[in-house]
């Protein structure tokens, strides 16, 4: 099983295994946010704070004034835990809903340019095939190839910035 582990600001990001407060504390350290500021936004001791840092994960309220005061979007890592490791449902063995669900739904996946960067790493390095990506990701091989097309042409042409500076 590949784990895909991504470098976030100088942190190792696992998105199978998300640890959302070390992100929290390390973005806080990055950002030199003092705790007099976060203990008045998020409306609790610097006592609490402190207890958020070691754990692997937090209610979705906390989580969002942690995303707002950092201005990041923590609930991004989930998304993309899920793009990549979800299990793809099987046809016809799901239940059926009758009617429309009034939750929101969302027509695309959301990939980050990491996770594309991932993708592309493990077809270029060997490591995966394209139809392997294909069913491994439930990738469309429409997306991939575009992927391939668009950020390879990228590549080419900082490759050839680089060599004519």
């Amino acid at each position: 099983m590949v784990i895909r582990m991504v470098n976030i600001k100088k942190i190792q990001m696992n998105f199978k295994d998300i640890h959302v407060g070390q992100m929290i504390e390390k973005e806080v350290t990055d950002r030199r946010i003092e705790i007099s500021r976060i203990c008045n936004f998020m409306k609790c001791s610097e006592e609490e704070v402190q207890k958020m840092y070691p754990k692997k994960s937090l209610d979705a309220e906390t989580l969002l004034k942690w995303s707002k005061l950092l201005e990041y979007d923590f609930f991004r890592l989930y998304s993309q835990h899920l793009i990549l490791y979800s299990p793809p449902s099987a046809v016809g063995n799901h239940r059926k809903v009758k009617g429309r669900s009034s939750l929101p739904r969302f027509r695309k996946n959301i990939y980050t340019r990491d996770v594309i960067d991932f993708i592309l790493e493990q077809i270029q390095s060997g490591k995966m095939t394209k139809n392997e990506v294909v069913d491994r990701y439930r990738i469309p091989k429409t997306t991939l190839y575009k992927w391939i097309d668009k950020y390879s042409n990228i590549k080419k042409i900082k490759d050839e910035r680089q060599t004519a500076e």
